[in-house]
This record gives structure tokens, sequence and C-alpha cells, in this order.
């Protein structure tokens, strides 16, 4: 798969279809979706932003590189304590591929450990890709290899990975993520819901590869899943950018204590088998009249995506939160799409991002 990343940062198992698919306006995308389509079947148009939504990016790195690094070394240092050093990265394309090189680059940094790391495909309601996770088996013990994403909203893809990895034994369902406001995994940075800088853009921070792709007149039986390269955004990528000023900021921190593990589990244990978020997504799709929930997107970074890739029907924001940097980019996106903003008692989560069926708006 060709990239704009380095290959001794991450090896995409990922087909290149660059030129055989024709990427979709989300107006489009978002009638063939609500019509029954699956979202893999199909490309969004990727663009440059307005020059005032860069803004709102710029200031969002300036102030968000430092709490996103800090995240980084606090899931590196968990990672060693769970897994060891044996751990073979394996980030969830496309969101997990910049969280999976500053991860790769804290260990070696900061222990000398040269974790390989990978990006492979899994897609909500088709699961992981089993070539690639042949291969991965092929040459590395089950028990060391460790999914990572970017964040968590509801746990959607959490519980596509536990359900696909089931048939492969000894691998462990756990996935490893910067923020995890739905506090459904203890191998996280923060349970808070922060801004991750590199969620605010799509493909000109992710190495310029698309969305993943599974059709089965591009995709064969022995096939990875797919994507795409946008070499005509070369001049507009900013995937190192971001990965140097992540990795400016890091703090190289003592490991995790056995006191500070104990802490951390008896706060996640809290929850039990629960998902405080999925409840709350539950609450909100029954309040606003919302009979799919995956139509209801909470968080930022999830709100976020839902404003680049979607066409939502409202923006809820938490009162406390108006007035916080973090949320920014996200006003700006909506004033530029016309999306209104009502603000909302949310519980877990300082936005949440809502689409309405097109049949009911």
């Amino acid at each position: 798969m060709k990239t704009s990343y380095k290959e001794n940062d991450v090896v995409f198992l990922l087909k290149d279809i660059t030129g055989l698919i024709k990427p979709q306006s989300t107006e489009e995308r978002e009638q063939e979706i609500q019509a029954g389509r699956h979202y893999c079947e199909m490309l969004p148009m990727e663009y440059v932003p307005t020059p005032k939504y860069m803004e709102a990016y710029e200031e969002a790195l300036k102030h968000y590189a430092r709490p996103t690094a800090l995240a980084v070394g606090t899931l590196a240092e968990r990672i060693i304590k769970e897994k060891g050093e044996h751990v073979i990265l394996v980030s969830l394309a496309r969101a997990g591929t910049p969280v999976g090189i500053l991860l790769k680059r804290y260990l070696e940094k900061k222990y000398g450990l040269k974790a390989p790391h990978y990006s492979i495909s899994i897609i909500r309601g088709r699961g992981i890709d089993g070539n690639a996770m042949r291969f991965l088996l092929e040459k590395y013990q089950p028990n060391d290899l460790l999914f990572v994403d970017g964040w968590i909203g509801k746990g959607a893809i959490l519980g596509e990975l536990k359900k696909a990895l089931w048939t492969y034994q000894g691998v462990s369902a756990d996935l490893a993520v910067l923020a995890d406001p739905a506090k459904v995994t203890g191998l996280c940075g923060t349970h808070e819901d922060i801004l991750i800088p590199s969620s605010c853009l799509n493909c000109t921070v992710s190495g310029l590869v698309s969305r993943t792709v599974l059709r089965r007149d591009l995709i064969g039986e022995n096939d990875f899943h797919g994507a795409v390269y946008y070499g005509d955004l070369k001049e507009a990528d900013l995937s190192y950018d971001f990965i140097h000023a992540i990795e400016k900021e890091f703090v190289f921190q003592r490991g995790i204590s056995e006191a500070e593990g104990r802490t951390e589990q008896a706060e996640f244990s809290e929850a039990g088998n629960r998902n405080p978020g999925l409840e709350e997504v539950k609450e909100i799709a029954r309040e606003f009249g919302i009979s799919d929930i995956n139509l209801v997107k909470p968080g930022i970074g999830e709100t976020t995506r839902v404003l680049l890739r979607r066409v939502p029907w409202k923006i809820l924001v938490r009162q406390d939160c108006k007035d916080e940097s973090s949320l920014a980019h996200i006003l700006r996106l909506a004033e530029e799409k016309n999306v209104p903003v009502a603000f909302y008692p949310l519980k877990n989560y300082k936005c949440c991002g809502i689409i309405r069926k097109l049949s009911d708006a």
C-alpha cells in the first residue's frame, strides 16, 4: 500500500486500489448509506479544509499536543505493564495508525524497543481482515498482538473486535486507545473526552491513505481489504507534522505503579460489565427519536468525523464546555456546514453528533 509514512514507522496490510473506485460526495454517500448500502463499499471525497478551519486545527494542535503526548506516555506504560516487551502493535486503519506510530516511537525512545507496527482493516458489520490476521499469525505469537485505535466513542469497534477475534485462539481483544470516555477499556491514556488533534483531519494526517474498502469487485478472496492513496493531496500532507508535534511533547514517565494500577482498575471496574457511554447514547437516541444508535456519534473524535464525512442533523455540546478550545474546530465545521448546535446535559462526553434519517427529515 502506497503511503506517505515510512516503512520503519508502519506497514499497511492493505491492497492499493487507487484509481479503481470513484469517491462520492457526502450527500450522495449519505443517501446510499441510509438506503442500505454499507459504508465500506464507498469512499468520501477528500479535500483540503478551508483556511479558517485549518486555523482551528493549528490552534488545536498547539493547545492539545501536550495532553495527547501525555496520553501516549500513559498508554505506553500500561502496555509495558500489561503486555511486556514483546508487543506487536496492530493499529486499526485509519485512525489508529498515527497513534500506533507515536506508541512505537515512545517505546523505542524510552525502552529501546523496536516494536513491529502494522495497520490493518476492521469494518463495523463486516469484521476484521482475515487475510491480514493470517499474515500476522504466521509471523508472530498470538498473545503478542495488541490492537490500537485512536479513541473509543460508544465502543462499536471494540465490540466488532471482540466478535471477530473469538476464532483466533490466543489473540486478545484488548484495544489500546488514547481516550476512552465510554469507560469500556482499562488500556487507555485517559478516560476523559480529550481532543486528539489527528481527529480533526482525514487522509492528510493519516499518511494520505483513505478509509478501508471491502467490495467484491475490488477485493478478491486472498486480498487484504483495500484503500486508496491520495497523491493529489501531497502538498497538503501534515502526517509527519502531527507526529513530530506530539513527539516533541513526550514526557518519559516512570512506569505505572501497582498502586496506580489498582486505582485505575477500581475506577474502571465501577462500571462492571456496563458500558456507560453506550447507555448514554441510547438515552440520547430515545430523547431525539433516533431509531438506529449508529446515527448517534458521541465524543470529540466521533463528532468531528461525522461533520467531516456525513450529513449531521444536530450537534450537542455540554453547557460547561461551550467555550473550551477543544471544541473550536467542531463549532467552526458546524458553522461552515450550517449544522445547528444545541446545549445538552452530556455525562461522559463533551459533545455528540446526531445524524437523522433522511426519510424523517
